[in-house]
């Protein structure tokens, strides 16, 4: 079922009965399209996990509508919660905070913390408040597949195997949330998304990134959502350059060269201000450098693109912007297996 933007009260209703009957709906959110299931009902979890293809030790993120839903589902509250939430919600920030009973391992992963967001979506509040007021979302994806930011995608990878799709059209920031532990000595962001370091620090203080951000290691367990597997991929093989920006085109314009004599169909992602220098190849602008969040809002977009144009190479930019260039670099890292080159030299 396909409900339209701007679904009514009595549409918003139908889905949400279809979340407390253990059913499963995508919705809309300001970051990516989220698969809705009801948290507290550990079938549901089971369901989403298998619609996605995703591992079931790959935490799945509860979705509230209220701050004063929060204590029902953890064991306690730091200090540092009440003030992010009131910074920052409703918007792109995840807690993880001790587990409270009431919310199965099928949905935590198995670990004893849970992490919770109030997303800045009034589609999304309306279906979490008409589905029971917890509703686990992660990304409406195949897992590993490049996060839905239109409702186009969700079908493209779901259809079929789901109840609803709750069409809200094009999220606005374009990357997944900010996930902030709260269980440590010191919080430590897990997964970095829109609200950056600097913003957090100016709330709560010391905040540390996660050493283990970018790592690979497969005995490694997720503590949320990405950490531990590929994600974002697109099927053609992805390679980041580094360095100074006439360096960086240089360096990819020989391997695109290269690829192209080899036989290889190859693409480009840069932005508005180098298309012009790639001559060879699919050139995808992922945005303009003057307006940051158009990066990380087309981001998805432009990595679904790359399949829909069947190419076999992807050469990409990277993009250190500073408001959202370390979440930007985070999933364009996962999308090419961290397959970085640095330019080369004059």
């Amino acid at each position: 079922m396909d409900m339209t933007e701007g679904c009514d009260e009595a549409l918003m209703a139908q889905a949400g009965e279809i979340l407390r009957r253990g059913g499963l709906v995508a919705f809309p959110t300001e970051t990516v399209y989220g698969l809705g299931g009801n948290a507290l009902d550990p079938e549901a979890s089971a369901k989403i996990y298998s619609a996605k293809g995703r591992p079931s030790d790959n935490p799945l993120i509860v979705h509230i509508a209220s701050f004063d839903a929060l204590p029902a589902i953890v064991s306690s509250m730091p200090a540092e919660a009440e003030k992010l939430a009131k910074a920052f919600w409703p918007g792109p920030l995840t807690m993880i905070l001790p587990r409270g009973e009431r919310v199965p391992l099928e949905t935590t992963g198995g670990l004893d913390t849970v992490a919770v967001r109030m997303p800045d979506n009034d589609l999304a509040l309306a279906l979490i408040r008409a589905g029971g007021g917890y509703v686990a979302g992660p990304s409406a994806n195949t897992s590993g597949r490049p996060s839905p930011t239109k409702a186009s995608h969700v079908m493209e990878d779901l259809g079929g195997k789901i109840d609803a799709v709750i069409d809200g059209g094009s999220t606005g920031i374009g990357v997944e949330s900010t996930i902030v532990d709260l269980t440590e000595d010191v919080p430590v962001v897990l997964r970095p998304g829109y609200i950056n370091m600097e913003m957090l620090r100016k709330v709560i203080g010391e905040v540390r990134m996660d050493k283990g951000l970018t790592s690979d290691d497969p005995s490694v367990r997720p503590k949320a959502p990405g950490m531990k597997y590929r994600h974002y991929a697109p099927k053609a093989d992805m390679v980041i350059v580094e360095g100074k920006r006439e360096n960086v085109i240089r360096t990819i314009n020989r391997l695109a060269a290269e690829d192209i004599r080899r036989g290889r169909r190859v693409a480009v992602l840069t932005t508005d201000e180098g298309a012009g220098a790639y001559p060879m190849g699919l050139v995808v602008s992922v945005g303009t450098r003057k307006d940051e969040i158009t990066i990380a809002r087309h981001l998805y977009d432009s990595l679904r693109y790359f399949d829909k144009a069947g190419v076999d190479s992807v050469y990409s930019e990277a993009f250190d912007t500073p408001q959202v260039g370390g979440a930007v670099m985070n999933r364009l890292l996962k999308a090419a297996g961290h397959r970085v080159i640095m330019a080369d030299e004059e």
